[in-house]
Protein backbone atom coordinates (compact mmCIF):
# COMPACT_ATOMS: atom_id res chain seq x y z
CA UNK A 1 0.00 0.00 0.00
CA UNK A 2 2.80 2.26 0.60
CA UNK A 3 4.53 1.41 -2.69
CA UNK A 4 1.21 2.66 -4.45
CA UNK A 5 1.06 5.85 -2.56
CA UNK A 6 4.82 6.47 -2.85
CA UNK A 7 4.29 6.01 -6.71
CA UNK A 8 1.31 8.15 -7.24
CA UNK A 9 3.07 10.84 -5.51
CA UNK A 10 6.28 10.63 -7.55
CA UNK A 11 3.77 11.06 -10.97
CA UNK A 12 1.74 13.97 -9.11
CA UNK A 13 5.34 15.61 -8.09
CA UNK A 14 6.43 14.98 -12.23
CA UNK A 15 3.02 16.21 -13.75
CA UNK A 16 3.13 19.47 -11.65
CA UNK A 17 6.52 20.30 -12.65
CA UNK A 18 5.89 19.31 -15.95
CA UNK A 19 2.88 21.51 -16.30
CA UNK A 20 4.91 24.54 -15.02
CA UNK A 21 6.00 25.41 -18.51
CA UNK A 22 9.06 27.36 -18.28
CA UNK A 23 10.33 27.72 -14.80
CA UNK A 24 13.38 27.98 -12.92
CA UNK A 25 14.52 28.23 -9.42
CA UNK A 26 15.55 31.93 -9.74
CA UNK A 27 13.17 33.50 -11.69
CA UNK A 28 14.10 33.53 -15.21
CA UNK A 29 11.73 33.36 -18.17
CA UNK A 30 14.34 32.21 -20.86
CA UNK A 31 12.69 30.17 -23.61
CA UNK A 32 14.83 30.62 -26.78
CA UNK A 33 17.36 33.01 -25.70
CA UNK A 34 20.71 31.68 -25.10
CA UNK A 35 23.45 35.23 -25.81
CA UNK A 36 23.70 38.48 -24.08
CA UNK A 37 25.01 41.92 -25.20
CA UNK A 38 25.64 44.45 -22.36
CA UNK A 39 26.66 47.74 -24.54
CA UNK A 40 28.82 50.44 -22.66
CA UNK A 41 26.71 52.80 -20.78
CA UNK A 42 27.83 56.49 -20.90
CA UNK A 43 27.88 58.83 -18.28
CA UNK A 44 25.33 61.75 -19.52
CA UNK A 45 24.99 63.26 -16.27
CA UNK A 46 25.48 66.81 -15.40
CA UNK A 47 28.09 65.44 -13.01
CA UNK A 48 30.66 63.25 -13.99
CA UNK A 49 31.77 60.94 -11.65
CA UNK A 50 35.20 59.10 -13.23
CA UNK A 51 34.42 55.15 -14.07
CA UNK A 52 30.77 54.99 -12.76
CA UNK A 53 29.59 53.85 -16.35
CA UNK A 54 32.23 51.50 -17.21
CA UNK A 55 31.29 49.87 -13.01
CA UNK A 56 27.73 49.40 -14.22
CA UNK A 57 28.12 48.19 -17.47
CA UNK A 58 30.55 45.52 -15.27
CA UNK A 59 27.97 45.03 -13.13
CA UNK A 60 25.44 44.89 -14.97
CA UNK A 61 27.08 41.64 -16.90
CA UNK A 62 28.29 40.38 -14.22
CA UNK A 63 24.62 39.75 -12.73
CA UNK A 64 22.95 38.58 -16.14
CA UNK A 65 26.12 35.62 -15.61
CA UNK A 66 25.61 34.72 -12.46
CA UNK A 67 21.79 34.61 -12.47
CA UNK A 68 20.70 33.71 -15.72
CA UNK A 69 22.55 30.74 -18.04
CA UNK A 70 22.81 33.32 -20.91
CA UNK A 71 26.51 33.44 -22.38
CA UNK A 72 27.99 36.69 -22.95
CA UNK A 73 28.57 37.81 -26.42
CA UNK A 74 29.98 41.13 -28.48
CA UNK A 75 27.88 40.75 -31.85
CA UNK A 76 24.31 39.24 -32.57
CA UNK A 77 23.12 38.54 -28.79
CA UNK A 78 19.30 37.43 -28.66
CA UNK A 79 18.64 40.48 -26.03
CA UNK A 80 20.59 43.42 -25.96
CA UNK A 81 20.94 46.43 -23.07
CA UNK A 82 22.00 49.26 -23.65
CA UNK A 83 21.67 52.99 -22.30
CA UNK A 84 23.14 55.71 -20.39
CA UNK A 85 23.26 57.15 -17.23
CA UNK A 86 21.42 60.08 -16.44
CA UNK A 87 21.36 61.36 -13.27
CA UNK A 88 23.68 61.49 -10.96
CA UNK A 89 23.37 64.07 -7.82
CA UNK A 90 24.16 64.75 -4.04
CA UNK A 91 21.33 66.72 -2.32
CA UNK A 92 20.92 67.02 1.38
CA UNK A 93 18.10 64.92 2.97
CA UNK A 94 18.23 66.43 6.54
CA UNK A 95 19.57 69.21 8.01
CA UNK A 96 21.33 70.31 11.96
CA UNK A 97 20.38 73.01 13.87
CA UNK A 98 23.73 74.66 12.19
CA UNK A 99 22.02 74.32 8.84
CA UNK A 100 24.12 71.79 7.79
CA UNK A 101 23.37 69.12 6.34
CA UNK A 102 22.91 66.22 8.70
CA UNK A 103 22.37 63.31 5.86
CA UNK A 104 23.03 63.21 2.63
CA UNK A 105 21.46 61.15 -0.46
CA UNK A 106 23.45 59.96 -3.61
CA UNK A 107 21.01 58.90 -6.27
CA UNK A 108 21.49 57.64 -10.04
CA UNK A 109 19.18 56.82 -12.47
CA UNK A 110 19.94 55.31 -15.26
CA UNK A 111 17.92 54.83 -18.57
CA UNK A 112 18.17 51.08 -20.34
CA UNK A 113 16.85 50.17 -23.37
CA UNK A 114 16.15 46.30 -23.51
CA UNK A 115 16.26 44.43 -27.24
CA UNK A 116 14.66 40.30 -27.36
CA UNK A 117 15.69 39.62 -30.89
CA UNK A 118 13.84 36.52 -30.45
CA UNK A 119 10.51 37.89 -30.35
CA UNK A 120 9.91 39.03 -33.06
CA UNK A 121 6.74 40.77 -31.93
CA UNK A 122 8.41 42.91 -29.69
CA UNK A 123 6.63 42.20 -26.75
CA UNK A 124 9.39 42.04 -24.12
CA UNK A 125 11.20 45.43 -25.41
CA UNK A 126 11.22 48.60 -23.69
CA UNK A 127 12.98 51.33 -22.47
CA UNK A 128 12.96 52.50 -18.96
CA UNK A 129 14.56 54.74 -16.17
CA UNK A 130 16.24 52.66 -13.15
CA UNK A 131 16.37 54.97 -10.08
CA UNK A 132 17.95 54.19 -6.43
CA UNK A 133 19.79 56.31 -3.71
CA UNK A 134 21.78 55.45 -0.81
CA UNK A 135 22.38 58.35 1.98
CA UNK A 136 25.42 58.72 4.33
CA UNK A 137 26.16 60.96 6.86
CA UNK A 138 26.72 64.97 6.21
CA UNK A 139 29.73 65.08 8.18
CA UNK A 140 31.00 61.77 5.60
CA UNK A 141 32.80 62.89 2.28
CA UNK A 142 31.76 61.77 -0.79
CA UNK A 143 34.76 60.54 -1.40
CA UNK A 144 37.06 56.93 -1.25
CA UNK A 145 35.02 54.35 0.31
CA UNK A 146 31.93 56.23 1.38
CA UNK A 147 31.30 56.75 -2.17
CA UNK A 148 32.66 53.46 -3.23
CA UNK A 149 29.99 52.14 -0.75
CA UNK A 150 27.06 53.75 -1.76
CA UNK A 151 27.49 53.52 -5.43
CA UNK A 152 27.74 49.91 -4.95
CA UNK A 153 24.81 49.56 -2.94
CA UNK A 154 22.86 51.86 -5.95
CA UNK A 155 24.21 49.30 -8.71
CA UNK A 156 23.84 46.40 -6.72
CA UNK A 157 19.58 47.49 -6.61
CA UNK A 158 19.66 48.97 -10.24
CA UNK A 159 21.03 45.90 -11.55
CA UNK A 160 18.60 43.65 -9.92
CA UNK A 161 15.87 45.80 -11.30
CA UNK A 162 17.08 45.62 -14.61
CA UNK A 163 17.54 42.09 -14.25
CA UNK A 164 13.73 41.05 -13.32
CA UNK A 165 12.07 43.67 -15.27
CA UNK A 166 14.05 41.93 -18.47
CA UNK A 167 14.75 37.92 -17.64
CA UNK A 168 12.60 37.49 -14.98
CA UNK A 169 9.56 39.44 -16.17
CA UNK A 170 8.24 41.21 -12.72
Amino acid sequence: MNSIKSTLLIILFALGFQSCGVYSLSGVSIVNEETFEVRFFQNEAAIVEPGIDREFTEQLRDIIQNQSPLVLTNTNADVIYEGEIVEYYIAPQASTSENTAAQNRLTITINVRFYNNTQTDGEYDFERRFSFFSDFTGTAQPVGSVLDAAIDEIYERITQDVFNASLARW
